[in-house]
């Protein structure tokens, strides 16, 4: 392990005020004339705490990870790898093989195996949860949702059952997801995505016949987790018109899941979750399509309509995983959103007014931040996709 250290960027010798009169820098817009819904619902103020974070490398040496998750009592991290291996790391860095029992996935693309999360009663049952890209026929592939038992030696996951598989399966290897999250009673949150073209992402307006672009919520058995919400929909199904969500976390206190989404070109959203709720994908978007044509018909604006993020960039930061914060090492952070950038590189900071972003700041790692955990100390956990990918543990520098 090695250790370096990095302010926020940019480091700039202005006084506060004048760095809270100007947002971000991440370029041009895609939508530069865009008239948001209301005046916190993009280009917060950018902030500078004035903190240096001290990087600690736990590992550099996996190939494309994808999520990682604590161990309760100093027992270390699993972390997932896209390719379809699940490794044990121990807190001081130590890389353990692959796991055994890992489900099949069909890791092509951005497919693969994907998020981990454990149960409420592992310290107890040892369950944990994986979504992924699992197999269906030649080349189609479906995200779904699993549970497991890891073993004591950390070297085999039992008792594997899959809990959920999207439907219909597709051949585009693309906009998966995938999160899970588990409740504090135990239930289950997953998020997908659209699968990408053009034809499949028209099924995010039609739960009925898809759970593309959806979020859903199952018992720890698979089971829909409350009576259906939209009329004839597919089981489970929580909300719909979402693009692609690969990040989510439940508000500390309250019931309330929040997300964040990959736009096209712009358009990132950082959205609360509301029971049978249309997010509007793919009719109206605060970005462009890749190729500079106009989302559905052009129109930014959700409501009244549709579901408005309460957050949106332009350009795309490329948003991945997110939590709210909660420890003892970042105290003046406390319930502020933490989340990654894959395009923009970064660790972000948003500073939360109740439901309102009201400053960004931004450090930068050094990579592409795919994941984002708070370690039993308080520290941030980052997960870089490369290959070879690294974990890093975040620190206040001395």
């Amino acid at each position: 392990m090695f250790r370096l250290t990095f302010r926020a960027l940019p480091f700039l010798l202005f006084t506060v005020p004048a760095l809270a009169q100007a947002p971000v820098d991440d370029g041009t817009p895609n939508l530069p004339d865009t008239i948001p819904a209301f005046p916190e619902q993009t280009d917060a103020p950018e902030i500078t705490s004035g903190l240096r974070l001290e990087s600690e490398v736990i590992t550099d040496t996996l190939a494309r990870p994808w999520a990682v998750a604590v161990l309760p009592d100093g027992a270390g991290y699993v972390v997932t790898e896209r390719g379809g291996t699940l490794r044990h790391i121990t807190r001081d860095g130590q890389v353990g093989p692959e796991i055994d029992g890992v489900p099949a996935v069909r890791a092509v693309q951005q497919g693969g195996l994907l998020d981990v999360a454990l149960s409420p009663d592992f310290a107890d049952n040892r369950t944990l949860y994986l979504t992924y890209s699992a197999r269906d026929g030649i080349a189609a592939s479906a995200t779904a949702v699993a549970s497991a038992v890891l073993s004591e030696d950390h070297a085999a996951l039992t008792e594997v059952t899959e809990l959920w598989r999207q439907t219909p399966a597709s051949i585009v290897p693309a906009h998966f997801g995938s999160r899970v999250i588990v409740t504090p009673d135990g239930a289950l949150l997953v998020t997908t995505g659209d699968r990408f073209t053009p034809e499949n992402r028209t099924l995010a307006q039609n739960p009925v016949r898809a759970t593309y672009g959806v979020t859903i919520q199952i018992q720890p058995d698979g089971t829909p987790a409350q009576d259906p919400i939209i009329e004839r929909a597919q089981p489970g199904v929580l909300s719909y018109g979402h693009r692609n969500i690969q990040g989510a976390a439940v508000q500390p206190g309250t019931d309330i899941l929040w997300t964040l989404e990959h736009g096209p070109a712009g358009g990132d959203e950082l959205n609360i979750v509301r029971p049978g709720a249309n997010y509007g994908w793919p009719e109206v978007s605060y970005g462009v399509n890749y190729n500079g044509t106009d989302v559905g018909t052009g129109q930014q604006a959700h409501a009244p309509d549709y579901e408005e993020p309460r957050y949106f960039w332009d350009p795309s930061i490329a948003p991945s995983d997110m939590i709210f914060y909660e420890g003892d090492m970042f105290a003046e952070w406390q319930g502020d959103l933490l989340l990654g950038a894959l395009a923009g590189r970064a660790l972000v900071r948003l500073d939360m007014d109740g439901d309102m972003v009201v400053g960004e700041e931004r450090f930068r790692p050094g990579g592409r931040v795919r994941d984002v955990a708070v370690d039993e100390d308080g520290a941030i956990l980052i997960v870089i996709d490369d290959d070879p990918g690294r974990l890093l543990r975040l620190t206040p520098a001395r």
